[in-house]
Order: C-alpha cells, then sequence, then structure tokens
C-alpha cells in the first residue's frame, strides 16, 4: 500500500475486513477496488453506467435506486466513495436487503442521511452502517 496516501491506506485497511465487497459508483477512480483485489478480497464494481474496470475487476451495471439485489447478494459488505446524499438511504436499503454492512465517504461537507457509527480517518470520516444483528 505504499503507492497510497495515508488516508486512502487506512480506508483500504478499513474495508480489507470484509471477504467479499461491493464498489457502488466506481466512476473512473478504479484503485481502491484494485487494491482490495490485490490484498485477496472478492470485489464487483457497479455504476450507472458503463465504466472502464481493470480486467481483472468484475463490473455490473446498476442502479442503487432500482437495484437487481442479486448482483448484491454475496457481499459482506457494499462501499462508496464520495457517495452523494440522495444515495445514502437506497444503498443502505440495498445493503440491508442483502444483510451486508454499509461503509462510504461523503463529498466534504456533505452530512450522512442514514445513522452510522464514524471512524476517523486520516483527512476524512468512514461512515458506517451495520447490518442488523440478531
Amino acid at each position: 500500500m505504499a503507492r497510497f496516501r495515508r488516508n486512502q491506506a487506512a480506508l483500504i485497511e478499513k474495508l480489507a475486513a470484509y471477504d467479499a465487497l461491493v464498489e457502488i459508483g466506481i466512476g473512473r477512480r478504479t484503485g481502491v477496488a484494485s487494491a482490495l483485489l490485490e490484498g485477496g478480497c472478492s470485489v464487483v464494481a457497479t455504476d450507472i453506467q458503463h465504466r472502464e474496470v481493470p480486467d481483472d475487476l468484475p463490473f455490473v451495471l446498476d442502479d442503487v435506486t432500482d437495484p437487481t439485489l442479486a448482483r448484491y447478494a454475496d457481499a459482506d459488505a457494499l462501499y462508496a466513495l464520495n457517495l452523494p446524499p440522495e444515495l445514502h438511504r437506497p444503498t443502505l436499503e440495498v445493503a440491508r436487503a442483502v444483510d451486508a454492512d454499509f461503509l462510504f465517504t461523503t463529498l466534504g461537507g456533505d452530512p450522512p442521511l442514514v445513522q452510522v457509527e464514524r471512524v476517523a480517518l486520516p483527512r476524512e470520516t468512514l461512515f458506517v452502517a451495520r447490518r442488523a444483528t440478531g
């Protein structure tokens, strides 16, 4: 992880605690997903439009506001980077439907719009909504 800045390395370390992850809205930044794959995690990337991703990173088209739940069924966690507020609740609903944790960062001062635990990273906050227990 030497090639990552401290903040990104800390984020990857937190996400690597999960065996199977789905990145919501990967966009053009594939570094975190690639690092997780290199570390032995299973990762699937999603977005609402086709994105170029590395050959070893599975990619599926999907929209968390109208999801195909089977695409998320094997995930221990769903995560998103710089997730806009209007997608917090829909992504949490998908995570709950497939019994997965939901972890995300926001843009700057956007507050989380769902109940979360806060994990301080060197330059931002990772928000964690845990799956229901019991």
